[in-house]
C-alpha cells in the first residue's frame, strides 16, 4: 500500500509518519502533486492556523490536487477543519469536501484551547469507528471546531457538544489527535489504513 502524507510544513507530520511506522506502514511525505494522485490513500495533517495552512496548500498547488482525490482521504486535526466549506479562523474558504463550518469552539466557560483527553459519544456504524466505545480516551488540542451534523461519525463534549469525526464518501477527518492517542489513536489509523470504499 503506498501511504502519502500531505507535506503542509506543519509540526505533527514526523509524529503522524511514526505512527504509521510502528503499524509497519512506511508512508511517503510529499507535496507534489503527482506522487499525493498516485497513492492509494493520503494523510492530511495540520497543526496551526486554517488561514495559513489553506495558504500553504495554495502555494504548493494542492487545492484541485486534494478535492479531486478518489481514494480515502484522512484530515487529522486542523486538517480535518481544512476538509469542510468555511473555516472562521482567519475567515477562510476551505477544501469544501465534507459540508459544514469551522467555528470557534463554544466552551461554556471551559478553559481554552481544548486541551488533553477526552471521550466520544453517538459513535456510528462506520468501517473508520470499529472498535471504537464510549469509554475511550483520546488526545484533543484545538480551540476551533465543527459543529455537530448528519455528517458526524462521533461528537465530544467540551462545553458543548461539536463534531470528533467526519466524514462524507471517500474522506474522513478525526478531529483529536490520533498519532497522539496511545492504543486508541493506532486503532483510527489502522481502520484507515483497512477501509476499503
Amino acid at each position: 500500500m503506498q501511504l502519502v502524507i500531505v507535506d503542509t510544513g506543519c509540526a505533527n507530520i514526523s509524529s503522524v509518519y511514526f505512527a504509521f511506522k510502528r503499524l509497519g506502514v512506511d508512508a511517503d511525505i510529499s507535496n507534489d502533486a503527482a506522487v499525493i494522485k498516485k497513492a492509494d490513500k493520503v494523510i492530511l495533517p495540520g497543526v496551526g492556523t486554517a488561514h495559513n495552512a489553506m495558504a500553504k496548500l495554495q502555494q504548493a498547488e494542492l487545492i484541485s490536487t486534494l478535492q479531486q482525490l478518489q481514494q480515502p482521504l484522512l484530515g487529522i486535526c486542523l486538517g480535518m477543519q481544512l476538509l469542510t466549506s468555511h473555516s472562521m479562523e482567519g475567515n477562510v474558504g476551505c477544501l469544501s469536501l465534507i459540508p459544514g463550518d469551522v467555528l470557534p469552539l463554544n466552551s461554556a466557560g471551559l478553559r481554552l484551547p481544548h486541551m488533553g483527553w477526552n471521550t466520544l459519544h453517538q459513535i456510528s456504524e462506520h468501517p473508520l469507528m470499529r472498535g471504537f466505545t464510549p469509554t475511550d480516551y483520546l488526545y484533543f488540542v484545538h480551540s476551533f471546531a465543527v459543529a455537530p451534523s448528519n455528517h458526524a461519525l462521533a461528537l465530544c463534549q467540551y462545553g458543548n457538544e461539536f463534531s470528533a469525526v467526519i466524514a462524507n464518501d471517500n474522506v474522513v477527518g478525526a478531529q483529536f489527535h490520533p498519532e497522539r492517542s496511545g492504543k486508541t489513536g493506532a486503532r483510527l489509523l489502522q481502520n484507515f489504513l483497512e477501509w476499503q470504499l
